[in-house]
């Protein structure tokens, strides 16, 4: 049975949710995202687009570019209650699933107009369901393999449909800038520049062995197979959790080593909250730290029992920052948690059972009334200029 896959990508997810609730929103440029100065723009509505924003751009760029838009800072608990039911719609139409983030997914629809329609109408009626039920706009690409489904969902947004026939990858793929290239980054698009590669058609046809003299031999392989319209990877509907972090960029330029470690506690508290929400402890903690000139350095420990502790994860959290020369100021913060445990065992100690029931009380009270109904007494400022807060 030949494979199908279909890839399904919300159009502009974030804002189209916000203008579908507001009615003052609506054909309006929508802007979602960290509204400070150093914050970024999270999903920008299609009127916002047409001024040039996009995602990732900085929150002061696209305010430059479009200072009449409507700048929202988002509800990221709405987002993800929508997009559940997003998801419910897709295990309908597939027993394969495999979310990419809240938006968008793979679902392998091998055999599906055998019992049903043809792609192009079961597409349809997906698109149809999402827009009934849900009020959102959503983009289709289906094709025989999953980069080739992801590709087709972007040709014609929003509100696309797009169906890359088999035996036409390579007719549509050959023209196409090597950007589009799954593994082709900004270091990797400007060593193939260098080599004189500009279209994917003209990776399809280079050496596997010469290309990987400059790319090593794995991702010159993937990327040869990829130009030539191959890829045999499944749809995985259940993928393991890799790691759990949060990171916060500051308004105002942290200089003290006690406002460092201050916000290493606000994370911490986070990191374990949402490690303990997957039901996963972690062996191994890194440290992110951004200094002003944008220099990035990660420092990393690993621990003897994993846990998913607030005080155990801000004591390895500190000691890994005292152990860094630090010589300008801090822009920016984070704490990720890895190498999970997903299967917790019972502690022998009585004290670590005695931590783990006062979580779950404080933990049911997060789940019932919001993540920040209880925070550490160390977090709670008294009344001060906006200036001195830290915003992410």
């Amino acid at each position: 049975m030949e494979r199908w896959i279909m890839h399904v990508d919300m159009d502009a997810f974030f804002a189209s949710i916000e203008q579908r609730d507001n009615e003052a929103y609506q054909n309006q440029p929508v802007i979602v995202g960290g509204l400070s100065n150093r914050g970024v723009v999270s999903t920008a509505s299609y009127e916002a687009r047409s001024f040039g924003i996009h995602s990732a751009m900085p929150m002061v760029e696209a305010r430059r570019r479009c200072p009449q838009g409507i700048f929202v800072a988002g509800n990221h608990s709405l987002y993800k209650a929508v997009s559940k039911q997003i998801f419910h719609i897709f295990q309908e139409f597939s027993p394969l699933v495999e979310p990419l983030s809240l938006d968008e997914a793979f679902l392998d629809i091998t055999g599906m107009e055998k019992i049903t329609l043809n792609q192009r109408d079961y597409a349809k009626l997906l698109k149809k369901r999402i827009k009934d039920e849900l009020g959102l706009i959503a983009s289709v690409g289906i094709a025989p393999n999953k980069f080739l489904a992801k590709l087709a969902s972007d040709f014609d947004k929003p509100d696309g449909l797009v169906i890359i026939e088999r035996g036409l990858e390579q007719s549509i793929l050959r023209d196409m800038p090597i950007r589009r290239l799954w593994g082709v980054g900004k270091k990797t698009g400007e060593k193939l520049q260098a080599l004189g590669f500009r279209t994917i058609g003209q990776i399809a046809q280079a050496s596997s062995d010469e290309l990987a003299k400059y790319l090593g031999k794995t991702l010159s392989y993937q990327l040869i197979e990829l130009a030539n319209g191959r890829d045999e990877r499944k749809v995985e509907p259940e993928r393991d959790i890799q790691s759990i972090g949060n990171e916060i960029t500051f308004e105002q330029d942290l200089l003290q080593a006690a406002q460092v470690e201050k916000q290493f506690l606000a994370l911490a508290e986070k990191v374990g909250w949402r490690l303990r929400l997957s039901g996963v402890k972690a062996r191994t903690l890194t440290i992110k730290i951004r200094f002003a000139s944008f220099q990035t350095i990660t420092r990393s420990q690993s621990l003897l029992e994993p846990t998913n502790f607030d005080e155990v994860i801000y004591q390895m959290a500190v000691n890994l920052y005292r152990q860094v020369k630090v010589k300008e100021s801090i822009r920016l913060l984070g704490i990720t948690g890895s190498n999970l445990s997903l299967h917790e065992e019972e502690s022998l100690f009585q004290e670590d059972q005695k931590k783990k029931a006062l979580y779950h009380m404080m933990d049911d009270l997060k789940a019932r009334f919001g993540e920040n109904i209880i925070t550490k007494a160390n977090l709670i400022q008294k009344p001060h200029n906006e200036k001195d807060l830290p915003k992410g």
